[in-house]
């Protein structure tokens, strides 16, 4: 396959109060995996839904082999051969459809227009031989709603290389994966390498990016800042590109948390993921979960926060049983949960900040017959906007046009108005860039420091080991191991998280 050069001239696109891309230049080729970075709101998401054709309202122009290519809708990038998975896979997996129909979507939707029949038999063997040539082994008949997180990307990967394709751009696409599974993805991503295909990788973990990508571009505040090869650069540059600064040091001071236990639980189950789970939390300690995608961490979040029927054992705070039925029994009890998918949990998108900063807490701004004090609910989120550093154009605006660091900081802004005493926080840094990853750890060390006590629930071993004072480690829905942060490493989490006895 014969090389191709794609270019983007001076790409401007505006949003109502805001300017998301200022006169961006991006350039790629194909047979290269080429990593576009920068913090969170940087435009780079922007800039690829430009390329894919999901925002046609932009100025400049985009370019194929020197030739202008007209892109204002998502037929117009497939024609080019341009390929996205989105980092929202809930979004673009079709439940109620199977593996294969999920794989062949763009092929049946064809046959239907065009008013052909659908052979379902080449359908599923097509299907199947996409996965095993991408050494997956997913059954092509399990309806896609019955999938994992990580099983819905590679699908949705599948779907993208099933059509023509010659560059393909994944938007933090191992950001739901497990280590297995992102060497397996890496795998795949250099085959279509060597196929001639290009890749443009979006990712904010720096290891993924110097371990696969040939060149990168940094953006910043919705503008082009630099274009380097990889050999070309360290990751301390790198960072100091995306934030326009020098990093500080990227964990907060932690105190020890010395006071009386909060919250306890003892032989927490569900019946399926989360298995005979004993577990304590004290005022004023960060206390980690760590474990492997698939370990149990977010069942056993949600376990505790009354969101999973039938789960049996006893939970306690302060003392003091707990009947966690519901969410709403959690949240009365004073638990509270970010949610690991913020998009489809933890905030409501179509819903301006404001109203999601004051959701979960809507009594303490209603009056008489019940009017809500829309002026005590605006200065309530302004004062909330300021102090976690959301940027947004106006409190008004709609959550789903904010970065992904950005919808984290509401998440966890509507949780500090409403004050509880235990906070769980699941995979709370997923996709989100190092400067936000800073203002997320800050707010989660100033909670302790006012003593609330705080589960940590994370993959990234790393962050367990730089933000919490003690970690249960999760192997295949049981807690293994208890450590005191400070006494372990991230190989002796990793050696546990394993199965390691």
């Amino acid at each position: 396959m014969a090389g191709k050069k794609l270019e983007m001239k001076s790409i401007t696109i505006d949003f109502p109060g805001v300017r998301a891309l200022d006169h961006v230049d991006f350039v790629t080729e194909t047979g290269k995996i080429h990593a576009l970075i920068g913090a969170n709101g940087a435009g780079k998401s922007t800039l690829m839904k430009v390329l894919s054709g999901a925002y046609g309202h932009y100025s400049g122009e985009i370019f194929l082999n020197e030739e202008n290519i007209d892109i204002h809708m998502p037929g117009d990038a497939q024609l080019h051969g341009i390929q996205t998975v989105y980092q929202e896979v809930d979004t673009a997996i079709i439940p109620s459809l199977t593996v294969a129909e999920n794989i062949m979507l763009n092929q049946t939707v064809q046959n239907m227009e065009n008013k052909h029949w659908i052979n379902w038999k080449l359908l599923f063997k097509q299907a199947e031989e996409i996965l095993s040539g991408m050494n997956l082994h997913i059954p092509v008949k399990k309806l896609a709603g019955e999938l994992t997180l990580a099983e819905k990307q590679l699908v949705l990967i599948a779907r993208a290389i099933s059509s023509n394709c010659t560059f393909l751009i994944l938007d933090e696409p191992t950001a739901p994966l497990s280590h297995t599974e992102t060497t397996e993805l890496f795998r795949i991503v250099r085959d279509l390498v060597k196929k001639g295909v290009g890749i443009v990788f979006i990712s904010h973990r720096m290891p993924e990016i110097f371990e696969l990508c040939d060149e990168l571009t940094v953006m910043r505040n919705g503008e082009f800042v630099v274009r380097k090869k990889i050999s070309d650069v360290n990751a301390n540059q790198v960072i100091e590109y995306m934030l326009g600064r020098k990093l500080e040091d990227q964990f907060p001071l932690l105190k020890s948390g010395t006071g009386e236990i909060l919250l306890e639980a003892d032989g927490l189950s569900d019946g399926d993921k989360v298995r005979n789970t004993r577990l304590h939390v004290k005022a004023g300690e960060i206390v980690g979960v760590a474990g492997l995608v698939g370990a149990g961490k977010t069942e056993l979040c949600k376990a505790l926060f009354g969101a999973v029927p039938n789960v049996t054992g006893t939970v306690k705070l302060r003392g003091k049983n707990l009947r966690l039925n519901s969410p709403h029994a959690a949240v009365k009890a004073g638990i509270a949960l970010v949610p690991e998918e913020r998009r489809k949990e933890g905030v409501l998108v179509s819903e301006s900040v404001t109203s999601n900063l004051t959701a979960v807490n809507l009594k303490k701004f209603t009056r008489f017959l019940s009017f809500i004090d829309r002026r005590a609910e605006k200065n309530t989120a302004l004062e909330y906007i300021s102090a976690l550093g959301i940027k947004t154009p106006t409190e008004s605006a709609k959550v789903e046009n904010l970065s992904g660091g950005n919808q984290q900081k509401v998440a966890i802004g509507r949780w500090l108005i409403a004050d509880a005493e235990v906070y769980i926080f699941d995979e709370p840094t997923k996709g989100v860039d190092v400067g936000a990853k800073r203002d997320i750890f800050e707010l989660i060390v100033k909670l302790a420091d006012q003593g609330k006590g705080v589960i940590y629930a994370s993959s990234e071993l790393s962050e367990i080991i730089g933000i919490t004072n003690r970690v249960y480690v999760l192997y295949d829905g049981e807690p293994v191991k208890e450590l005191e942060t400070a006494k372990t490493t991230e190989e002796e989490l990793l050696f546990y998280s394993t199965g390691g006895r």
